[in-house]
């Protein structure tokens, strides 16, 4: 908050201060993305008609979430056909654009994401702590494909951009309240008023989610997958002089959800020995699950299961107007508390009986940018940027008196003695530092009457440091371990380091046809910073770990865009297209292996990946009564080049091939297992080859305002849940359906909705258990819920 002091001092000293200019609005109407007006969006750091902006970027606005129900990032997929999101609990979540973003897998800490996430413009360190629930949002941006010439951070895939109200001179408030099956409560509220007229205003936000859950667990008589949700904020906004605003903001979110679970959903063969499969342990063990059937939500995981999180900040963005530009100072601090508790064999035996890893996170960024004013035929954003995040985490993963059954070999009179393993225990001690420097410009010049060139540029230097200390002990607390336990889990000790400096840039050749018609070309060379594994190393064959693996290189991509904007029929059609093709060497990959030291997964480069597609956005305003639009992206992703890379379930768990030897055919018990396997050509996992999202609304008028009728679809064709892709883990594809039936006038709005209307079955992601044995387990989607909606306005 130091950059802001400048600034302050300059609205107390009138000698100093600009010149005074007429001010922009604090806050400017928005019109929703279908009603055919003007959508002013801040996706280029300053206010701009959406239309106008050479980026693929689509808006969501306070009317759409609120109808659509869109109150996270996780909810926003299903009309955002381009963006992905993730999570088997909310630490370990991943924002994706087009495929790309974060290693789709178990969160690792010492990797960037490729997709930023900005809350009223500063970035958030972590994907997971952006699952709060969004309260009082003007609207949200999802900016796809490279914007790190833009943006602070360097964001390779694309970034999600919200920006929440400004504090009113106008006293106003809102309330909204929702209830539905699952005993499920939202309530929401907002008010805001002055405190010295026209200087001074305070805003502040509270939400509050409650939910039953939607899977029973018989083994524990309660309900996981529950919602338990609690946000804050609040904002001043002080007007100190006509050209000179200073925002602050302050934030706190807690949610103690007993999720996430994932538990039986099939088996598959692999190469284990046929008595070390999953069928042969369980019978042995004299065990089954409640169901086969996962669609049937019933578990009965063993271990205590929770994915309490606490996350808040504070921020103070400064806006000084000195005429011919804005120099805009965000400075801010964050930070987020994570503590789990996880079932991570499971199923409903002690095998695994703890496994968790808490963590806190703190970060500090800064933020200094200068961006002209006007309509020139040159316009410019500049900025500086520093970031610093730490995170420390104690962790621990315990095994149970099942676990010699499981993880030893029966040949091996040890299978039959639980004492072995029962109590095993990994402590591990984690830290991370990581800190980021970047200047970053960006032109729009109009060299002639419509034709402008915008180059960007981008210098930015990363340096991340780690710890990662696993100390094991037996049940009876030695550090000296036998060979099985030695196995299972592994002592591990290193630091890993990485610094590295990069340039990248941009350049977007734009041609206005008409107001109406704009079309735009882009190439980019961008880098996503290398990382550090901090989720543990695989191991050799003498069970130490690997330490070449310690760390990963940068990414190295090129994309080429080519995109047209069009309006029709007095801007009632809007008709946006984007056709896309990335190329990434040294793609980053949470890949996964046998090995239970490995609790994670790690990062490893995969030489050649790429993706490509196309995009549209469609709407149409046919009437003031009627609305539709229908968005969709195909998306073609692949390894072009991974020829080392961990095998899938089905060729893994045997006897490693050596000299001559011949890996056996997938999912032969007993089998011999190649070292890796070359997966060049399939598919990238978590990304569907098509994606779709439909729907609109109608309305008639009634008793002084309208009562509607609305319909939003999605639809995804299937996609892999696994780096190395096995037909275990594919998920099919899915369709789903929401619709809402209700009044609105001025400002009150009551509806009900159904959301899954026809309780579509499906899964968000699939994984497999570790050790080979061919469990493979799931995460269902939601299934049907009903409510309705009041909200009203003052």
């Amino acid at each position: 908050m130091l950059v802001a002091l400048p600034l302050l001092l300059a609205a107390a000293d009138p000698q100093t201060a600009a010149p005074p200019v007429p001010p922009a609005p604090a806050e400017e109407p928005q019109a929703a993305p279908d009603a055919g007006q003007d959508i002013v969006v801040t996706a280029r750091r300053r206010e701009e008609r959406l239309q106008d902006v050479s980026i693929a970027v689509a808006v969501l606005d306070e009317k759409t979430l609120t109808d659509t129900g869109a109150f996270n990032v996780n909810r926003l997929q299903q009309f955002q056909p381009a963006l992905q999101f993730y999570s088997s609990n909310p630490r370990n979540s991943s924002i994706n654009i087009r495929g790309l973003g974060a290693p789709f897998g178990l969160t690792n800490d010492g990797i960037e994401q490729g997709v930023g996430f900005y809350l009223d413009g500063v970035y958030v360190g972590r994907a997971g702590a952006s699952t709060f629930d969004f309260v009082d949002v003007e609207r949200v941006e999802v900016l796809r494909g490279p914007q790190g010439t833009l943006y602070g951070k360097n964001t390779t895939a694309g970034a999600v951009n919200i920006t929440t109200k400004a504090p009113s001179f106008t006293p106003e408030a809102k309330i909204e309240v929702s209830g539905g099956n699952y005993d499920f409560l939202q309530i929401k509220g907002t008010a805001s008023a002055p405190i010295i007229d026209d200087k001074l205003a305070v805003r502040v936000s509270v939400s509050r989610t409650s939910r039953k859950g939607t899977i029973y667990n018989v083994a524990s008589d309660e309900y996981l997958h529950r919602q338990d949700n609690f946000s804050a904020r609040g904002q001043l906004l002080w007007k100190a002089t006509p050209n000179l605003d200073f925002r602050l903001f302050a934030d706190f979110n807690l949610q103690n959800p007993l999720c996430c679970v994932q538990y039986y959903a099939r088996t598959g063969s692999t190469q284990r020995p046929l008595n070390r499969q999953y069928a042969a342990l369980a019978a042995a063990l004299g065990y089954a699950p409640p169901s086969t059937n996962p669609f049937d939500r019933v578990t009965d995981l063993d271990a205590s299961i929770n994915s309490r999180q606490e996350m808040g900040g504070l921020s103070l963005v400064a806006n000084w107007d000195v005429g011919p530009a804005t120099i805009t100072s965000v400075s801010a601090w964050r930070y987020w508390n994570w503590l789990p508790a996880n079932d991570r064999d499971f199923i409903g035996l002690p095998i695994t009986t703890i496994s968790q890893n808490p963590s806190r996170q703190k970060q500090v960024s800064q933020e200094l940018r200068i961006a002209s004013n006007g309509k020139s035929r040159l316009q410019y954003t500049f900025g500086a940027f520093f970031f610093n995040q730490t995170i420390n985490t104690n962790g621990s993963q315990v095994q149970g008196p099942a676990a010699s059954r499981f993880l030893i070999a029966p040949s091996n009179p040890n299978s039959n003695n639980p004492a072995v393993l029962n109590g095993l225990t990994s402590t591990n001690t984690i830290s991370f530092d990581n800190t980021s420097f970047a200047v970053f410009g960006k032109l729009n010049w109009e060299v002639l009457p419509k034709l402008h060139i915008q180059p960007g540029l981008r210098v930015n230097y990363d340096k991340k440091s780690g710890s990662y200390v696993a100390v094991v002990t037996t049940g009876t607390g030695s550090t000296t371990l036998n060979a099985d336990q030695r196995a299972v889990l592994a002592p591990q000790s290193y630091a890993p380091r990485f610094s590295d400096w990069n340039v990248s840039g941009d350049v977007t050749l734009s041609y206005d046809f008409t107001p109406d018609v704009h079309a735009y070309a882009t190439y980019a060379r961008s880098f996503k910073s290398g990382g550090i594994n901090l989720s543990g190393l695989p191991l050799d064959a003498a069970n130490n770990p690997i330490l070449s693996a310690q760390t990963v290189k940068p990414e190295k991509v090129d994309h080429f865009e080519v995109g047209l904007k069009t309006q029709f029929l007095d801007r009632r059609l809007t008709v946006n297209l984007a056709g896309f093709w990335t190329e990434i060497k040294d793609y980053q990959a949470t890949v996964t292996n046998g090995q239970l030291g490995v609790i994670r997964g790690y990062l490893a480069n995969a030489a050649a990946v790429r993706v490509r597609g196309v995009e549209w956005d469609t709407s149409f305003r046919a009437s003031d009564r009627f609305r539709v639009y229908f968005n969709g992206a195909f998306t073609d992703a692949k390894y072009t080049n991974f020829k080392d890379a961990p095998c899938p379930p089905e060729l893994s768990g045997g006897t490693t091939v050596t000299g001559s030897q011949v890996p056996s055919a997938p999912g032969t018990p007993g089998g011999l297992s190649p070292a890796f396997c070359d997966i060049s050509g399939q598919i990238l996992p978590g990304i569907s080859k098509w994606s779709l999202s439909y729907g609109g609304e109608y309305n008639i008028p009634v008793g002084g305002g309208e009562a509607y009728i609305g319909y939003d679809g999605s639809y995804r064709t299937k996609f892999s849940s696994n780096p190395s892709r096995s037909l275990y883990t594919d998920i099919s594809g899915y369709s789903l359906s929401n619709f809402r039936l209700g009044f609105r006038k001025d400002k009150l709005n009551v509806f009900a909705w159904v959301r899954n209307a026809f309780d579509q079955h499906y899964f968000e992601l699939l994984s497999v258990q570790s050790g080979s044995t061919g469990l493979i387990v799931g995460q269902p989607g939601d299934p049907r819920t009903f409510g309705g909606t009041v909200s009203i306005g003052f």
